[in-house]
């Protein structure tokens, strides 16, 4: 998204106030540094502690653990979806979740654009072949809602693809359910200050750059799309047996923190400890789209 003199400036509607945003300076502007964290309605104004998220963490893992080897014992399946904004942290979010499982029995999937074979399928064929089997554990790094979101956002698919999708997927996630797949559906939302500074730090990290995607780019000015695109997703396919359960993710370590509490105390694993759990915080963490209202 350049213009004509290679720059990637752009003029961006911030809650009806024009800001000029160049991914290519390595200065972050001061309207997005100060009101990143608190942006979106963010309920927090500090991260939380770092110490305190890892001990938190290492207690939330040893109880993963435990649910896989509840899993491999009992045959159940798990799998869960992890989609949200740009840049929300989902794949951190998957990495602290999957960082102790036995990877034998726990997989994490993310698919590349279609096969010229695979668009000629229906459209969840190449999602079930990754389906979990007996005891097996799949998370989605992205999944079949690319069809809610950056597909007619982008003009990737035709409206008449978008608004069959949108009727198929409950029915298609009726089956999940029927099937006895245990199913998670997580959807991680930032404010959009928030997303235009990982963004930019993606930009001017070595170690992060590829993580910024030409899409990225082109997305710059699509937010409201991409919010009203959402807002039909949770309407559309948010259920009581297969419900959407929406993470704030301003600040990653209460999002992550969150997410796996959520898995764990949803579970009747054998050695639970409810303590090491503790609760959901739910201004981070609810159901539906009621919860970002």
């Amino acid at each position: 998204m350049a213009d004509a003199t290679g720059s990637r400036a752009v003029t961006l509607d911030i809650n009806g106030k024009f800001k000029r945003f160049d991914i290519d300076d390595p200065e972050l502007p001061g309207w997005i540094e100060d009101h990143a964290l608190e942006s979106g309605g963010y309920p927090y104004d500090d991260k939380m502690d770092k110490e305190k998220y890892e001990k938190q963490l290492e207690k939330l893992q040893i109880e993963l653990v435990k649910v896989q080897f509840w899993l491999k014992a009992s045959g159940k399946r798990l799998m869960a979806l992890f989609e949200g904004r740009d840049a929300a942290g989902k794949g951190g979010a998957i990495f602290a979740t999957h960082a102790y499982l036995n990877p034998r029995s726990a997989r994490v999937v993310a698919l590349n654009k279609p096969t010229d074979t695979e668009v000629g399928q229906w459209y969840f064929q190449r999602y079930i072949s990754h389906f979990p089997t007996s005891g097996e554990i799949v998370l989605f790094d992205r999944s079949w809602y690319n069809r809610a979101g950056v597909e007619p956002v982008m003009g990737f698919c035709t409206p008449e693809q978008y608004k069959d999708f949108m009727k198929a997927a409950p029915r298609f996630e009726d089956t999940i359910f029927d099937e006895g797949i245990i199913f998670f559906k997580f959807y991680l939302d930032i404010g959009r200050e928030m997303q235009l500074k990982r963004f930019h730090d993606r930009r001017h990290d070595p170690l992060k750059i590829w993580k910024l995607s030409p899409m990225d780019i082109a997305a710059l000015n699509k937010w409201d799309d991409y919010t009203e695109k959402r807002n039909v997703m949770f309407e559309k396919t948010h259920r009581q047996e297969t419900p959407w359960t929406i993470v704030r993710a301003n600040d990653k370590r209460r999002a992550r923190i969150n997410l796996i509490r959520h898995i764990l105390l949803s579970l009747d694993y054998e050695g639970k400890d409810k303590q090491s759990i503790g609760d959901i915080d739910d201004k981070i963490l609810g159901l539906g789209p009621k919860f970002l209202k």
